[in-house]
């Protein structure tokens, strides 16, 4: 079985354990309907054409059913949710509806204080607006002829549950809502994302959150990216959200380097909702993609916007970007070819803020698909500016294929890494390592 089938089996897997529920395609019933890849997403997510003026306003809400609930004493287990909608504003100023969802714990919080609250950010789901995390929480295995999709967060967000600690998870601006494009690893959209995501939890009625309710953020991959700029922009976006720790694993915090590490990997794809999600937050940008791409890189970033990480591991796996192009070039030398896209990417750069709040960096040391180097340079980059950080490698041998050596320091480092945080929720203080730092790999 190649690799790509094995990780992909491993997923299956653990979204059966979860409770799977396969979604076979159906067509729209109503002209308000949107289908995306033989799955219709539900109503809801399609956003108003009015959205409220302060970020984080809950714009609708409605119970979400979990894929697994198991009768408790004290309610379901793990925990009711809600689906959640509400108001965020781009990384142009543009309002934009966020879609989610709020899981209330069945299980007592035994730490000091009232409930806290975690923010999860989604590792990288896809573009399609079925891949959303907050429908992974309802179906933890979407899968018909069209696409493929693992809710693989669900494990993370039930280890928090199980601990007492209430989780709202974000379906980044345009994944899931269906009124735009995913902007995927846009540092600022997500960043608003999850910090409107703490607004929208503490405003929503009946929840045993708290004014004094500590909040704390999870993140890995795509996750770690939004979480990471989430901590560097909390000052100056949401200073009423007061972080108590935050969690990046594997953070792309240097999309040059990323991009040049995913072109002809497992996840190639990923370079496609990359380039469609520049194009989204800046559309002057368009024209210098159309005059690079040829038509199979046209098709093939057409295809990959309604398409999750199952289908392109499946469709685009080892795809490289020199055969998308006009003339050969890759995807990184048109890039620093082009100094608007260049001055894209460095507006991107996550390290040029110092966050205000303790943070937990992690990186596995074999990770070539979300760089080693360039999460670890992070980490320094932090500590210069006398950040408060953890830096955690992940020490692991290469495994053979990127995705796999990306995949397993998430499940490796997840109980440490929640561990981290339950502590950072109790009141207990972080201690960083930054002096230690030069000495890890």
């Amino acid at each position: 079985m190649p690799a790509p089938t094995r990780l992909l089996a491993t997923a299956v897997t653990v979204a059966a354990c979860l409770g799977t529920t396969a979604v076979p395609a159906t067509a729209a019933t109503d002209t308000d309907a949107v289908v995306s890849r033989g799955v219709t997403i539900p109503a809801f997510y399609n956003p108003p054409a009015t959205l409220p003026a302060a970020d984080g306003t809950l714009v609708r809400t409605e119970p979400l059913p979990l894929a697994l609930s198991l009768p408790g004493v004290d309610g379901p287990l793990p925990g009711t949710a809600t689906r959640l909608m509400y108001k965020s504003t781009d990384s142009a100023g543009q309002p934009v509806a966020v879609t989610g969802a709020y899981i209330e714990p069945a299980a007592a919080w035994k730490g000091s204080g009232a409930r806290p609250l975690v923010v999860v950010a989604p590792g990288t789901m896809g573009q399609g607006d079925q891949c959303a995390a907050s429908l992974g929480l309802e179906h933890p295995l979407t899968v018909n002829w069209q696409t493929l999709s693992v809710g693989y967060e669900d494990l993370a967000i039930y280890r928090l549950l199980a601990r007492g600690i209430a989780v709202v998870v974000t379906d980044y601006a345009g994944l899931g809502a269906t009124d735009r494009l995913h902007t995927y690893v846009n540092r600022v959209d997500e960043a608003h994302a999850v910090l409107d995501a703490v607004r929208a939890a503490r405003s929503l009625p009946g929840t045993s959150l708290t004014a004094g309710s500590r909040v704390a953020l999870y993140g890995y991959s795509q996750g770690g990216g939004a979480t990471a700029a989430a901590a560097e922009l909390q000052p100056s976006y949401a200073p009423d959200v007061a972080l108590a720790g935050t969690y990046s694993g594997a953070p792309p915090a240097d999309l040059a380097a990323v991009t040049a590490a995913i072109d002809g990997s497992d996840l190639a794809g990923a370079l496609a909702w990359s380039v469609n999600g520049f194009v989204q937050s800046d559309p002057e940008l368009k024209p210098i993609a159309d005059a690079h791409l040829n038509a199979a890189g046209k098709a093939a970033l057409k295809d990959l916007s309604t398409m999750c990480v199952g289908d392109a591991l499946l469709a685009y796996n080892s795809a490289r970007s020199t055969s998308w192009t006009t003339d050969g070039s890759s995807i990184s030398d048109i890039v620093r070819s082009e100094p608007a896209l260049s001055a894209f990417l460095a507006e991107q750069r996550i390290g040029t803020v110092k966050p205000a709040s303790p943070v937990r960096l992690a990186t596995g040391t074999a990770d070539d698909l979300v760089p080693h180097a360039q999460a670890r340079a992070l980490a320094v980059a932090w500590c210069a500016k006398g950040a408060d950080v953890t830096y955690k490698p992940v020490v692991l041998p290469s495994l053979g294929r990127s995705l796999i050596n990306h995949f397993t320091p998430l499940l490796t480092d997840q109980g440490d890494a929640i561990a981290w945080l339950t502590d950072r929720l109790d009141g207990r203080p972080a201690t960083s390592n930054c002096s230690t730092l030069p000495l890890k790999p």
